[in-house]
């Protein structure tokens, strides 16, 4: 099956997430029981000669100032969130806390790569993309991921991991201290040998731009032979890698998969390609869009769809929602 656009709900997928509350027959029952009661006494008051005192006027006042502070914020407009979810600090509150321990812990933190901040290559995607579609949490993928990108590995093109070999690609996954470590390590090795033989260009010879795949302006046929040959794709990793490449590749943009309309619907934007991607338009005037990488106004602006759907995504997977509309209210 081939990875199709859709208005909008996904996973990781990586898992879709939905709550519901449902109300038992028994406190049904209680609450009419409790009704008739409360009938009885109000007909005993009438008939009884006593009166029942007033509260006193100042509860009054204290329940009036309490109300006040627990009433909800006013949401956001959507200029808010975009501008709110394309800036640095909407970045914090799509990191797992162990993400953000660990850049803490490290000296070179602004150097360090990772799937929720850092501009990747089209090879680096399409490593996440494996990893995120196994059935492991946001925390330990994004964990797998700053392992294997990082110092002392780097496997950062389709060479660098043909180069190291099953042995350390192996290695790799056990300091992830990740699940799925054994097969995961087996097919990124076979990743590299399938990169530089079928999907990199002559002129690739690290393996890193999947010209291959990028440049055909038949989106969801090449998606298919990707994950017809890469191991341990799959439809949702199709998915996850379009979402993020499409600001390269004008033949499959816009592209929202479900698991980010989802989340767009919960943050309170559009979870419908073309109805983002005209609200981006209308608003890119006022928005702060000098960071957004591109090397022209439409990259730049699909560049911007990607990063919302990232942030809006994130957001969810780390349930900062809220957190997310506070703050863009705040602007």
């Amino acid at each position: 099956m081939s990875p199709t656009k859709t208005k909008r709900s996904a996973t990781a997928t990586n898992g879709d997430k939905a709550n519901g509350r449902t109300t038992s027959k028994t406190h049904d029952v209680s609450t009419m029981e409790s009704g008739k009661e409360l009938e009885h006494e109000v007909q005993k008051d009438q008939t009884s000669p006593k009166k029942r005192k007033q509260p006193p006027e100042k509860e009054t006042r204290q329940g009036s100032r309490k109300s006040a502070r627990n009433a909800p914020t006013a949401e956001p407009s959507q200029s808010q969130l975009l501008r709110y979810m394309l800036s640095d600090n909407a970045t914090e509150l799509c990191r797992p806390a162990d993400e953000a321990r660990d850049l803490a812990s490290r000296e070179n933190a602004k150097c360090t790569v990772t799937y929720t901040s850092s501009v990747l290559n089209p090879f680096q995607e399409l490593v996440s993309a494996v990893v995120l579609s196994r059935p492991i949490s946001h925390m330990l993928g994004l964990r797998t991921l700053r392992t294997i990108f990082n110092a002392p590995y780097e496997f950062n093109n389709a060479k660098a991991i043909q180069d190291a070999g099953l042995d350390k690609v192996h290695k790799a996954l056990w300091d992830a201290r990740t699940q799925h470590k054994a097969k995961t390590a087996d097919q990124l090795s076979y990743l590299g040998d399938l990169v530089l033989e079928y999907f990199a260009d002559e002129d690739d010879k690290e393996g890193e731009r999947l010209a291959k795949v990028l440049a055909s302006d038949k989106p969801d046929e090449a998606l298919q032979d990707l994950i017809d040959k890469v191991k341990g794709l799959g439809p949702t990793g199709g998915n996850i890698f379009r979402r993020r490449v499409q600001w390269l590749w004008p033949a499959a943009y816009p592209f929202i998969d479900s698991r980010s309309s989802d989340a767009l619907q919960r943050v309170g934007l559009p979870s419908g390609e073309d109805d983002l991607q005209q609200v981006i338009g209308s608003y890119w005037d006022g928005m702060d869009h000098a960071k957004l990488v591109g090397q022209d106004v439409d990259e730049k602006k699909r560049r911007a769809l990607v990063v919302v759907l990232e942030r809006a995504t994130g957001a969810d997977l780390e349930g900062k929602v809220e957190q997310l509309k506070e703050a863009a209210a705040k602007l």
